[in-house]
């Protein structure tokens, strides 16, 4: 074991950069007092950051899926408004006696989810500068850029009555796999039906490739915080209402009927999973992974809005319709927008 103690600022950075792809957009990258790029077209901007004991834990830390999910959750922000992403500036602050090695496995992580959306959107993301520090938490914070058409980029405000609502990639399985680690499961020892639900809380896979099929949607929002909370985003920044279709929900909420069966298992034995349950009301498995779907967040799966005679293309499926109103709800029935929000709102 290598501390970082034992390594100095310098060269630790010139370790975990090693697999930092070259890009023509990049004139002066990380190494300088500040990074300079060439951006094609108008700037998108975006930052969020993981924190220890706030969005993970030591109980079940993986270096390497931390990195995919702290380059996921930032990607996928960019990538819902119609940019190509431009490149990454990383802070990282971790405890002195971290080892080297988890720290290159965190980095390996943040590459390969970088390359796996480029790969996708046919664009090289680099990591372009950041800061290193020193703490005894660990919190990783991401600045995310990328580059749009003028004019082009995907907003929230612009759903219009009569428009489809489609969903690209999943809602609903990473709040499951967090239910699973809090009532004990653990990735390395669960089936594979459970572990691929603990995977995508650990390690989100948006599907960037839809993006390239999707065309000219109304309105667009990364589903990060809870479908439910995130259409009433779109609903109130376009001033309309949105009513969610159960019965095309169902491809979605009968693959996690397993994982809620475990759970209420556990929560009617006093287990783990009593505490720290995303909805301790739910009374069988299906009001479970209902609530999973509507109130879940970080799948990052992609929500738009376009109208109904456009195809979505490849990797899009209706989930219900924009209506006139205000609110958000299910089959015709009002639900609380409710999903992840810091401090409690």
């Amino acid at each position: 074991m290598t501390r970082l103690s034992e390594l100095g600022e310098s060269h630790i950075i010139s370790r975990v950069l090693t697999r930092n792809p070259e890009s023509a957009h990049v004139i002066v990258g990380p190494g300088d007092d500040a990074a300079v790029t060439a951006p094609e077209g108008r700037l998108v901007s975006t930052a969020d950051m993981l924190v220890e004991n706030e969005d993970f834990t030591r109980d079940w830390l993986d270096w390497d899926l931390l990195g995919r999910k702290a380059a996921a959750q930032n990607l996928a922000d960019v990538c819902a408004m119609g940019a190509d992403p431009h490149g990454l500036l990383v802070s990282l602050a971790v405890p002195d006696d971290t080892d080297i090695a988890d720290l290159e496995a965190l980095y390996s992580g943040l590459f390969d989810e970088a390359e796996r959306a480029g790969t996708a959107l046919e664009c090289t993301v680099p990591i372009i500068g950041g800061d290193l520090s020193s703490s005894g938490l660990i919190v990783i914070a991401i600045t995310a850029l990328g580059t749009v058409r003028e004019d082009a980029a995907f907003l929230r405000s612009g759903a219009q009555p009569g428009d489809a609502l489609y969903l690209a990639g999943t809602v609903g399985r990473a709040a499951a796999g967090l239910d699973l680690l809090f009532a004990g499961l653990r990735r390395e020892t669960a089936g594979p039906e459970l572990r691929a639900l603990i995977d995508t809380q650990l390690a989100p896979r948006p599907d960037y490739g839809a993006l390239r099929t999707v065309g000219t949607p109304s309105a667009m929002i990364d589903v990060s915080d809870g479908l439910s909370l995130d259409l009433a985003r779109v609903a109130a920044a376009s001033g309309v209402g949105i009513d969610l279709d159960r019965a095309l929900l169902r491809d979605l909420i009968d693959p996690l009927l397993p994982a809620a069966e475990v759970v209420l298992d556990v929560r009617a034995t006093g287990g783990a999973g009593d505490a720290d349950s995303s909805d301790g009301r739910a009374a069988t498995a299906d009001d479970l992974a209902l609530s999973w779907v509507l109130d879940g967040g970080e799948d990052h799966g992609f929500a738009a809005s376009a109208p109904s005679r456009q195809d979505p293309g490849v990797g899009w499926r209706r989930i219900g319709e924009i209506r006139t109103g205000h609110d958000v709800s299910l089959d015709g029935t009002p639900v609380p927008a409710s999903g992840f929000s810091h401090f409690g709102k």
